[in-house]
């Protein structure tokens, strides 16, 4: 089983380190694609339009700054970098030390700039979103796609996928679709039933747990998925197609 996950908007930097080594990281086919979106983002941050280029406000204004020296900056393992609502329900630093181990092998985030990375590698706090179009690279789903289908997918072969990735993410790769599962989160109340996003990356989180802390064999099929869910939600799997990922929606109360 491999979950695969966005990275959280916000970052939290490291207080401390050495600076991120491109090839201790997971997928080392990907080092060059790695370097080449970093160089473009460092001269992006640089310029006076950076703010407008990728997408956020003036108080964001240090967080592109820091883009411009990421070969400086303090890495940390992926899973402190990461911060927010769904990093937050997964909980990595409460699990226990082989729980740990677990989630560094199944956790797959899906990075603008790093194309993917597991959870234990050691990267710098950045500002990137998948949706953002880059000098010289263009669309950075479009730019990823065939690089992590050549690095990503035959690491992935034969595993089940769980993806709880959001749409901009999930652009950037396409796993086999028979053996993946893409989770989606609704509230129903009265029979009607609604999309939620703060809600939907927290359950994401929490499902991500469930999967790393339940006991027994990680689930092998999207049947063996739904049945570990419902573990502790309502939930129902929409089967898919040769072309077209498996379904799992999650149902809260409204």
């Amino acid at each position: 089983m491999l979950i695969l996950l966005p990275p959280s908007e916000g970052k939290t930097p490291a207080d401390a380190g050495t600076p991120v080594d491109l090839s201790t990281l997971s997928f080392p086919a990907l080092t060059q694609a790695r370097q080449d979106v970093a160089s473009a983002l460092a001269q992006v941050s640089a310029q006076d339009d950076a703010l407008d280029q990728l997408g956020v406000g003036a108080t964001l204004v240090h967080e592109v700054s820091r883009n411009t020296r990421l070969a400086h900056e303090p890495a940390a393992p992926a899973h402190s970098i990461y911060t927010g609502v769904l990093f937050d329900a997964l909980g990595y630093h409460s699990l226990s030390k082989p729980q740990q181990r677990k989630a560094d092998a199944a956790v797959l985030v899906i990075s603008g700039l790093w194309g993917a990375v597991a959870f234990a590698d050691s990267i710098p706090a950045y500002r990137l979103s998948m949706s953002v179009k880059l000098p010289g690279l263009g669309k950075l789903a479009s730019f990823w796609k065939p690089h992590l289908t050549a690095a990503v997918a035959p690491h992935a072969q034969g595993h089940l996928l769980v993806d709880c990735r959001s749409s901009s993410y999930a652009a950037a790769w396409v796993p086999d679709p028979t053996r993946t599962v893409a989770i989606n989160v609704f509230t129903e109340r009265h029979g009607v039933r609604k999309v939620v996003s703060h809600f939907a990356k927290h359950t994401r989180g929490e499902l991500a747990r469930h999967l790393i802390t339940r006991p027994g064999k990680a689930p092998q099929t999207p049947a063996q998925l739904a049945g570990a869910a419902g573990e502790k939600w309502v939930v129902e799997l929409v089967e898919g197609t040769a072309r077209k990922a498996h379904a799992l929606n999650i149902i809260l109360p409204g």
